[in-house]
């Protein structure tokens, strides 16, 4: 078994949050969360951060005060691909 990456692991609890997962692997993954208390922590700690992200964009399209250039173009080319392409 080969470890997934860490976009591997965000796709899949984007996936999980956004009900995409089928039903077999959704109940899988609920099974275990049912006995780890560890994943259900930083599942819950997730969901939170992702809800803080959204609900801090929904107030601004503004960038935070102080994002450096560089973060910015990272996340944009990492998205769609090289700016000066």
């Amino acid at each position: 078994m080969s470890t997934p990456s860490c976009k591997d692991l965000i796709d899949f609890l984007d996936d999980y949050l956004a009900g995409r997962l089928s039903d077999p692997v959704r109940a899988r993954f609920e099974q275990h969360m049912a006995q780890c208390p560890p994943c259900k922590d930083y599942l819950r700690t997730y969901r939170d951060t992702v809800e803080l992200a959204r609900e801090s964009c929904r107030k601004s399209l503004a960038l935070p005060e102080g994002m450096p250039e560089l973060l910015v173009k990272a996340i944009v080319e990492s998205r769609n691909g090289p700016l000066d392409a």
